[in-house]
């Protein structure tokens, strides 16, 4: 952990599980990560559609943004400065550190800023995370010490964004397209027409994609 950035602590009374404690035993976390300006029970929404096998668990960022929450403040679109980052990033592994049972493997799912995170945790802990679902958002122009390890373990993720994304700038984009392919095993997918959301279309194949990294087990 980076000793000069201090992490923004996450509220556990907030975080939005989908078993109870005594179910959570043994087994695989899915962290879900929301957008700015929102709240953990937006994407938690999507619980019913996705697989299983993982204990799912919505957080909620640690900064006010408006009538919701975000993890780092906007200065420039799609890409913070500062520490902000960092400090949401080691907020969350603190979280995860602080858990009284530790998932079998834990899995990201993130929407707009909370895909950065994903990806930005995938950098500060490269072995710790089984793959990540990058959601309209967007790597960090920063390089990072983790990338180089990501490089070589080439983890799962997920990137699906929308042609008419009025959000996410085009320089983001195109720093995400270059990063990807050399710091992951990569599913890229782009829809017509979408914005700055999720679609049917999109959330179909998150859920395929979410099957292979979950298999069914074998008798």
């Amino acid at each position: 952990m980076d000793q000069r950035i201090s992490p923004e602590p996450i509220d556990p009374a907030a975080v939005l599980w989908s078993a109870a404690a005594h179910d959570r035993v043994d087994r695989p976390l899915l962290l879900i990560l929301h957008g700015y300006g929102s709240h953990e029970g937006d994407l938690f929404s999507l619980a019913p559609h996705l697989p299983l096998q993982p204990t799912i668990a919505a957080l909620r960022a640690p900064l006010p943004a408006g009538q919701g929450w975000s993890w780092f403040p906007i200065d420039v679109p799609g890409d913070p400065v500062g520490d902000a980052l960092d400090a949401a990033a080691l907020g969350i592994l603190a979280w995860l550190d602080a858990l009284p049972e530790q998932p079998t493997s834990i899995g990201l799912l993130g929407f707009s800023q909370g895909g950065a995170m994903t990806l930005q945790l995938m950098r500060h802990a490269p072995e710790r995370f089984a793959f990540a679902v990058q959601l309209s958002g967007f790597i960090a122009s920063a390089t990072h010490p983790g990338d180089e390890r990501l490089g070589e373990l080439k983890p799962p993720v997920f990137w699906g964004r929308g042609t008419l994304d009025p959000v996410i700038p085009e320089a983001a984009v195109a720093r995400t397209q270059e990063w990807l392919p050399e710091h992951s095993t990569l599913t890229e997918r782009i829809y017509e027409g979408m914005g700055h959301s999720i679609s049917q279309a999109e959330l179909a194949e998150i859920v395929t994609f979410l099957r292979e990294q979950y298999p069914a087990p074998t008798a």
